[in-house]
């Protein structure tokens, strides 16, 4: 957990595969209490009679919205005794409502092409869509229904404890997250805070269908909401459309949460051995809360250690430590600061920890840098804006200054950023950096570890089913929007050039925020292109473009890009993200680092020490060892793409080894660059000409794609991980058709049906609803340009790997024996064709799509090639792809955990 950024915008942008909506009759219209219109009618904040709080944003990047509606109620809500009480309920509200059942939820968010996830935290549990803007009424139905109809029964809540259970399993198999644990309950002891707001086993076998309606009813009510749509809509009418729905809901009583009474902390170490590949040392401090007029300064804080120049990062750019990172966990009322550093396994962690307690001995004696705090906050209000790039992050702003900092908009929270001090900063962190106040966590790397105990565990995004019931009657309501499947409207025309230089451009003008964002991506191959002897040339150039340029070094590099509060970064795939106003600027500092890197010796000297200790841990690690078995399961002996770097080879790299490596493989003639934003065709071709443009290439271009390989032979393999309760699986086969075969589209119509498309998939419902014997199982498949693949992965008990197996491989054989059912066809086509908007929603999507498309050798308007084979595709055919390209009998499994009890 804590190895994981956590912003506090990072919780609802973490999408995944989803369920889907009803709700309940019609109502009449409510009266709206309070509304404010912005100037530009974008905007308007709504409060009902009954207490809900609604904000509606129109959005036209896409033709798509999103939803997210948050309930103030979170682990610190939760009764004594009984924590994970509020991720229960989440985990319920996705299975049967009034009008609604979980087969139906499924099966319509499949339809719709949607998005659908939960997550609990502290202090609110947030419910989120993200789908095409026509199917608003639907959404909006879901959550009405939600809002006061869950039904909550015990049946429901005996099939649902299980997998809470076996998600539990799962994660305490992490040392890191149960050390932040023990951490939450020293820094936070006697409050609400003090325990995981996900739960324990324990907690879970204790609580009852009752425990979760007394729940509901307590806190699930319109005056304890708040409703954020953004997207592609009308403000007015969306609201009367809400006012409908949601306006007859009656508010309820609520009740006082207790008062957050703080302990005094008394500084403690965690000790604690991790099978990843390094160690870190870690500094947890309690800071305060998202509602503390000291937030923001907090916030700043952090962001100041991270900076690049700071003294922090420092450390590993002088090879001190692997790696150094500031983070911030944040609660309402509360949060906590993480302060880490890395260090190799059979390092000092004592050294790690001294010179890590030097950095802060030093800030606090010395207070921060006033340049940094400057650019700190120019970086966090530039955020602001590019937030607006995508409906989520705009709906997640939103979302997060009203219902978690207490606040009516995110200008406010801009304002906070605004009004932060260099004395302000310095005073949060005397006060709150104290080394007797703090918890200092120490994860070392080894081989030998125990197994978890089955005490607590803590969940993430959800993605939960009703019943095993695929092909459920959708409501009348639901059934007539979504029986007629249309090509969905294609938003982007993209302008397409080709420099003298042989760069491949591509612009795609938005106006939806003052950012334009640039990508690039120069074709390569280290595993073709690496010397014999050289393997890992190609990472360790990687890290080197942080180090500047030739006409600027590494602080005045980075001084250039806090000062227009621009992200870069270098190498094969590189890119900048900067506000439209400074584009040229920006543009000037990626040409100079992509096109004159410094590579220093120093620098160079430092990373390859830094990569081989790196490389020496990893290398012993479960997942770098499972990754590595499944590959040489599906490849041939001494294939090209089974090179491996290793702390020998990166020891013989010489400085002129990368330099010459460069010389090769970076070339304009295989470079594609993608601009999205505020910015014309023609400023963007005359900005990348006047900086890229003096880039040449010379002879021949190396050969950057892969031989093709057949299918592999069958295989097994288990990888010991002495910390994990559970196995976690992959099976994996070649398969021999490239991404420009047309196959390809019956192949993925067909996967969806199989196992890519959560609960609505066969596996899910085979594997988990039916059987238990899974939290989650899916297949998927990856097509490139001469190689394609095809894996299944789940994670279950050792005793139940075999009979998983078994249902893999019989589903597998259906899917060849038996054309695919007519309404499990249509389900697949309507997903993929109706989740096109939903693809290309965002300005990173739209770049990141846009980018991949073009050095793939792809039309740039794919997702509607695609979607015609879509329409005409039969199960005969989907059927006929299965048994040509699938080969059961040869896929090659790896297990990660305990050794399985059958095989």
């Amino acid at each position: 957990m804590m190895s994981k950024p956590f912003k506090t915008l990072a919780w609802s942008v973490m999408l995944g595969l989803g369920l889907a909506a009803a709700g309940l009759p019609a109502r009449a219209d409510a009266p709206v209490s309070s509304q404010a219109v912005a100037n530009d009618g974008k905007v308007l904040h709504a409060t009902l009679d009954n207490g809900l709080r609604v904000v509606i944003v129109r959005e036209t990047l896409s033709p798509m919205v999103t939803t997210q509606i948050t309930y103030l109620a979170g682990g610190y809500h939760t009764p004594q005794g009984l924590p994970g009480t509020a991720h229960a309920l989440e985990h319920m509200m996705f299975r049967d409502s009034q009008g609604m059942t979980g087969a139906q939820l499924n099966e319509m968010t499949g339809k719709m092409g949607a998005d659908n996830n939960a997550f609990t935290t502290n202090d609110a549990t947030q419910y989120y869509f993200v789908a095409p803007s026509n199917y608003l009424d639907i959404l909006l139905h879901i959550e009405s229904s939600r809002m006061e109809g869950a039904l909550l029964t015990q049946k429901d809540w005996d099939r649902e404890r299980g997998a809470i259970e076996q998600e539990v399993s799962r994660d305490i198999s992490d040392p890191g997250y149960l050390a932040f644990q023990k951490a939450e309950r020293i820094l936070y002891a006697g409050t609400g805070y003090e325990e995981d707001p996900l739960g324990t086993r324990p907690s879970f076998d204790k609580t009852t269908a009752k425990d979760l309606q007394s729940f509901y009813d307590a806190w699930y009510a319109p005056n304890n909401a708040l409703l954020v749509i953004v997207g592609d809509v009308d403000p007015q009418s969306t609201l009367a459309k809400v006012q409908t729905l949601f306006g007859k809901i009656p508010q309820r009583k609520l009740s006082e949460p207790a008062k957050l009474a703080l302990q005094p902390v008394k500084s403690e170490t965690i000790s604690a051995t991790t099978p990843q590949g390094t160690g870190s040392v870690q500094f947890l401090y309690r800071m305060p809360g998202m509602k503390d007029k000291d937030n923001a300064a907090a916030q700043v804080l952090l962001d100041v250690l991270n900076n690049a120049r700071s003294s922090l990062s420092a450390l590993a750019v002088q090879g001190k430590v692997l790696s150094a990172d500031a983070q911030l966990q944040p609660f309402s009322n509360g949060g906590i600061g993480a302060i880490e550093v890395g260090f190799p396994k059979g390092g000092d962690a004592k050294q790690a920890k001294a010179d890590l307690e030097g950095v802060i001995a030093d800030l606090l004696k010395n207070g921060v840098p006033a340049d940094l705090v400057e650019a700190s906050k120019r970086a966090e209000i530039a955020q602001a804006e590019f937030n607006k790039n995508s409906a989520v992050t705009l709906a997640s702003a939103w979302s997060q200054a009203i219902a978690w900092m207490g606040l009516q908009s995110p200008e406010e929270a801009e304002q906070q950023i605004r009004n932060v001090t260099v004395d302000d900063v310095n005073r949060i962190a005397r006060e709150y950096l104290k080394p007797d106040q703090r918890v200092t966590v120490v994860l070392t790397s080894d081989n030998n570890g125990q197994r978890p105990p089955d005490s607590a565990g803590f969940g993430g995004s959800e993605n939960f089913a009703g019943n095993d019931k695929l092909d459920a009657p959708l409501p009348e309501w639901a059934s007539e929007k979504l029986s007629k499947l249309e090509m969905p409207r294609w938003t982007l025309a993209p302008v397409e050039m080709k420099l003298d230089n042989g760069i491949h451009l591509i612009v795609q003008p938005e106006s939806i925020s003052k950012t334009v964002t640039v990508l690039g991506h120069i074709d390569n191959n280290p595993k073709l292109h690496e010397p014999a002897g050289q393997e890992g040339a190609a990472r360790l150039l990687s890290t080197l473009f942080d180090y500047g340029s030739t006409t600027l070094d590494r602080d005045a590099f980075h001084k250039a890009l806090d000062d227009i509060s621009a992200s870069e970064n270098g190498g094969t795939d590189f890119g900048v993200a900067a506000l439209s106003d400074h584009f040229d600027s920006a543009m000037q500092l990626l040409a100079d680092n992509e096109l004159h890197p410094a590579l220093p010796q120093q620098g160079f000297a430092v990373q390859q020490e830094t990569l081989a200790r790196t490389l020496a841990g990893e290398m012993q690690s479960p997942q770098y060892k499972m990754m590595k078995g499944l590959m040489e399961g599906m490849l041939p002996k001494g294939d090209p793409d089974l090179r491996r770097a290793t702390p020998e080879t990166v020891n013989k790299l010489s400085l002129q080894n990368l330099k010459d490596y460069y010389a090769k493989t970076y070339r304009p003639d295989l470079t594609t660059i993608v601009v999205v934003g505020d910015v014309t065709p023609e400023q963007a071709k005359a900005t990348v000409e006047r900086y890229f443009g003096s880039w040449k290439a010379s002879g021949p271009k190396p050969d950057v794609i892969s031989k093709p390989v057949p299918v592999n032979p069958p295989g097994y393999a288990v990888i010991d991980n002495p910390y994990a309760s559970q196995d976690q699986v992959l099976m994996g086969q070649m398969l021999e058709l490239n991404m420009h075969n047309p196959d390809r589209y019956a192949l993925q119509l067909g996967n969806d049906v199989l196992g890519g498309n959560g609960f609505a998939s066969r596996l899910m419902a085979d594997i988990r609803v039916k059987h238990g014997y899974a939290y989650g199982a899916g297949s998927g498949m990856r097509f490139d340009r001469s190689r394609s693949m095809f894996f299944v992965q789940y994670g279950s008990d050792p005793d139940k790997v075999a009979p998983v197996d078994g249902l893999v491989r019989q589903n597998l054989l259906d899917m060849q024996t038996t054309p695919i059912k007519d309404d499990e066809l249509t389900n697949a086509r309507q997903y993929e064709i109706r989740s096109i908007p939903v693809s290309v929603a965002s300005v990173n999507s739209i770049g990141r799509s846009l980018l991949s498309w073009a050095w793939h050798g792809e039309p740039l308007n794919q997702p509607m090639v695609a979607a015609k084979y879509f329409m005409e595709l039969t199960p005969e055919q989907v059927q006929a792809a299965f048994k040509k390209y699938l080969k059961p009998q040869n896929l090659t499994q790896v297990v990660q955990g305990p050794t399985p009890a059958k095989h």
